[in-house]
């Protein structure tokens, strides 16, 4: 298990001492009556080496936590092409599957950085899917201003023990806030990277918040999450930056032979 650096934990001791109010039992969505209105979350497939919680913000835009991107081991970053999205992934089936076709992590994420109050402070990123996904069903979710402490949120994820339908945990609490991380009571495990979390207003879900890490508080586990406010600002401006950087290359590009003809053709490395 993950111990709390010394940064959080004195935020934590600070703002929350060690009481912790009654959260809400997680609860699997087993069925579509159940799934009805969270279909927008899904299961990131991570290639061969696992799985992550990501959320639709827009109809090609899915939100996750920049860690999830990475390869453990040999600390690369994993090329596009080889993550898959699951949206509403529920025992064996997707409401929808889709590539991804761009990732862009936050612009101050380092994932080999030794400081892992930096890692969570950035821990977040978007990838842009292949093609959008337009269903009736599933529509993707707003965004929100960050939570106080105090302030109730809730959380819908996977993990390893329960990596066949996501689960909702409709009430949990906001232990300690700061503009650069949270430190909720909500219940999360190996998987729920990239969960997102929802304030829920006049019966609105917005997501607030990505979930980055577990950690522990005197033996009772919490989750590190960052708050959307500032950060997502930056992130859509990179992807922004991205695009655009991509389309200036292949305007500098002439086609001299094999368009149309028989002339050298080039193989994908």
């Amino acid at each position: 298990m993950r111990r709390l650096f010394p940064g959080i934990l004195a935020v934590v001791l600070a703002l929350a001492g060690s009481a912790f109010a009654q959260d809400a039992a997680m609860v699997s969505l087993q069925t579509a009556d159940d799934s009805r209105g969270w279909d927008a979350v899904g299961k990131l497939m991570l290639g061969d080496r696992g799985f992550c919680t990501g959320a639709l913000i827009e109809p090609q835009l899915v939100l996750t936590a920049a860690h999830c991107l990475y390869d453990k081991t040999t600390g690369v970053q994993m090329r596009p092409e080889d993550i898959q999205f699951y949206a509403g992934w529920r025992n064996g089936r997707a409401v929808a599957y889709r590539s991804v076709a761009r990732t862009i992590t936050h612009p101050d994420y380092r994932y080999g950085g030794s400081d892992k109050l930096d890692r969570v402070t950035a821990d977040l990123a978007l990838l842009e899917l292949s093609q959008p996904i337009r269903l009736p069903s599933l529509i993707p979710f707003e965004t929100g201003a960050t939570p106080v402490e105090g302030d109730s949120v809730g959380v819908v994820s996977y993990a390893q023990d329960r990596s066949e339908a996501p689960s909702i945990q409709e009430f949990c609490e906001v232990l300690a806030g700061r503009r650069e991380t949270l430190i909720l009571s909500c219940s999360v495990d190996f998987g729920s990277s990239g969960a997102p979390v929802f304030s829920i207003i006049d019966g609105v879900a917005r997501i607030v918040s990505v979930i980055s890490a577990k950690a522990e508080v005197d033996g009772r586990k919490v989750a590190l999450a960052v708050p959307l406010a500032v950060p997502l600002a930056a992130l859509r401006a990179a992807l922004d930056d991205s695009k655009l950087t991509g389309r200036k290359m292949q305007g500098g590009v002439s086609l001299l032979s094999g368009g149309q003809g028989n002339g050298a053709k080039f193989v994908k490395p």
